[in-house]
């Protein structure tokens, strides 16, 4: 009877052969030496917001011809290296995605807002380093602007901004969408048949100063002495006066030819 109430005061006590169950373990944690639960790593994706965006929208619209990794496949290069300036300028101007294969998929209206396209570009990135940086662009010297873009750029996209034909069917592009932003990555990367500029060729000061002049043709002020008609040079508005002229010469003919009749 004692023994009883001793062994009552002292506490159950464990049978042999069954230990005492283990805490089960929270999900993505991991155990310290003392047995207490401690954070476990956690997945750049999921830390990363804008990381988890863009990984999403390239998945669902990209890896299906550049391959899931950027390792690209029959249907479109790889990205692996490429460069956020390159992303960046072929979403931003629309080009890309494209529903179906293309030389040279011309500049639309983009697909990807703002932050869905810096989300991608950020996504992009993580398949290699490497390839231009998305440039900052200030005002430049408008006249240094106008010399450099007549020594470089003029020979294919005119002396106005218009665009022209190339040869085996592709085109330079007109410029009168581009952002200085555009300009600016364009040349860093060079795309399609356009040679890329780095800065040891093109200072930042003279892409600054071409960036702006491109920006200046943009503009009205190119069109204040009359209609600009494509700005396509004199050969369009001596057509169209040869016209205007040929209609006058009729209307007059006529006129003259009722006044006889009379």
């Amino acid at each position: 009877m004692i023994a009883t109430v001793l062994g009552l005061a002292a506490g159950p006590v464990p049978l042999p052969g069954h230990a005492a169950p283990a805490p089960t373990p929270t999900p993505g944690a991991t155990q310290t030496s003392a047995g207490a639960a401690s954070p476990g790593p956690t997945s750049a994706a999921s830390a990363d917001p804008v990381a988890a965006r863009g990984a999403d929208l390239y998945l669902r619209s990209c890896a299906s011809c550049h391959g899931p990794a950027g390792q690209g496949s029959q249907r479109g290069p790889a990205l692996v290296g490429v460069g956020p300036a390159s992303v960046d300028f072929q979403l931003s101007t629309g080009r890309m995605p494209i529903e179906k294969e293309a030389a040279q998929p011309p500049h639309r209206r983009p697909a990807f807002s703002a932050e869905e396209i810096r989300a991608i570009v950020v996504h992009v990135g993580s398949f290699g380093g490497g390839g231009p940086e998305i440039p900052s662009v200030a005002p430049g010297d408008l006249r240094d602007g106008r010399e450099l873009y007549l020594a470089t750029c003029a020979a294919c996209h005119s002396a106005t901004g218009i665009g022209a034909t190339l040869t085996n069917g592709f085109v330079a592009p007109s410029l009168d969408r581009s952002s200085p932003i555009q300009v600016a990555e364009a040349v860093r990367v060079g795309p399609g048949l356009m040679p890329a500029f780095p800065e040891s060729v093109l200072s930042q000061e003279q892409l600054n100063a071409l960036a702006s002049y491109v920006q200046e043709l943009r503009g009205d002020k190119l069109d204040e002495g009359g209609a600009p008609l494509g700005r396509l040079g004199p050969t369009t508005e001596g057509l169209v006066a040869w016209g205007i002229g040929l209609v006058l010469l009729v209307l007059v003919a006529r006129w003259l030819s009722s006044r006889a009749g009379e």
